[in-house]
């Protein structure tokens, strides 16, 4: 393993950012850190960068491919960090920025003049910054600024990227172009890489392996298919996209949906993504649920529909634009809707 977290606990006076945290990291990934804000993730990273000390605990260590790390300086660990918001010398041009901390380097550490150009240049190519090397920051794009970051962090070439929030500052449409640009020199660099972010598409799209992180605990560690398609708890399966809650019965293979204010006994609490939702206009066997449409959103790859039950709460489906096409269902129609996978978790859980 490249980086291994065992039992990290962090407490803030009353308030605990972690709580028993144990993950390992394997050798070339790219792992994201996902969860809502003040669920733990950028402290952890913080932790594993040595900007932040755990609680001390017998049991407490975070090594790097074996050795431990727990006391060493953070000067000492070789890790690549980039911040949310560039942190880039404003009175330095690009070219400097990026030479900056093999420039600070002492003694035999420091490279030759010839050796920094060369290797500023080479990253100047890697980030496709060709000809910017003199330009300022302000001068520079939100998205070509994140880069400039990023070759700063990778010229000392060091053993680990982290990444926090590394998107969070650019607009949607430049925050898609470097992700994929991200993905992309990952998969030529190979350095194991932790990134830190609540956009689960990001997450999705970017990572080798997605780690949910919620209250200071770990919730899932997997694949983006496992975590997306095989969650652990509601949590996970509520946080990695919009998801609706039913309350019915499985009778056989099929769903039965019923109010939770019936008499009939205990219902069983389903979860069902939007995709996963049939539309029909009317209820053949009697397992689909009405609503009324509210809201019908066309412009997008799927369609977007808003229902109302009968007791005014919202449910949200998406179907392709051919199934669309075949009822052409409008506000103010009245239809019927089914969970086709719907997953059962029995923990409480409200969304």
């Amino acid at each position: 393993m490249s980086i291994e977290v065992k039992n990290i606990t962090k407490t803030y006076g009353k308030f605990t950012a972690l709580k028993n945290v144990s993950l390992e990291i394997p050798d070339g990934k790219l792992v994201a850190l996902l969860g809502p804000s003040g669920g733990g993730k950028t402290t952890l990273l913080r932790i594993i960068a040595g900007l932040e000390v755990p609680d001390k605990k017998p049991e407490t260590d975070i090594c790097f491919r074996g050795k431990s790390v727990l006391n060493a300086h953070v000067a000492e660990r070789q890790i690549g960090f980039v911040f949310q918001h560039y942190a880039l010398f404003r009175n330095m041009n690009v070219f400097n920025n990026i030479a900056f901390g093999l420039k600070v380097r002492r003694g035999k550490e420091r490279p030759t003049s010839s050796g920094i150009k060369q290797r500023v240049m080479e990253l100047i190519g890697l980030i496709q910054l060709d000809g910017m090397e003199n330009r300022y920051p302000d001068q520079l794009s939100g998205g070509q600024r994140q880069r400039v970051a990023l070759a700063r962090a990778l010229a000392i070439e060091p053993q680990f990227l982290l990444l926090d929030e590394p998107f969070g500052a650019l607009d949607a449409r430049v925050r898609q172009n470097l992700r994929r640009w991200l993905r992309k020199l990952h998969d030529e660099i190979k350095l194991t890489s932790i990134f830190v972010t609540h956009d689960q598409e990001e997450a999705l799209e970017l990572a080798d392996r997605v780690v949910v992180i919620n209250a200071g605990r770990i919730e899932q560690d997997g694949t983006p298919n496992e975590v997306f398609h095989h969650p652990k708890n509601a949590f996970v399966m509520d946080f990695l996209g919009n998801v609706n809650l039913f309350h019915g019965r499985a009778d056989a293979d099929r769903f039965v949906y019923e109010h939770p204010d019936t008499k009939n006994g205990t219902l069983e609490r389903f979860f069902a993504r939007p995709h996963e939702i049939d539309l029909r206009p009317d209820n053949p066997d009697g397992t689909c649920f009405p609503a009324t449409v509210k809201r019908v959103q066309l412009a997008a790859s799927v369609v977007k529909i808003e229902l109302l039950d009968h007791n005014s709460k919202e449910i949200y489906v998406e179907i392709p634009h051919e199934e669309y096409g075949k009822f052409q269902f409008k506000v103010g129609d009245s239809v019927f809707a089914v969970p086709k996978k719907p997953i059962v978790f029995k923990e409480d859980y409200s969304i």
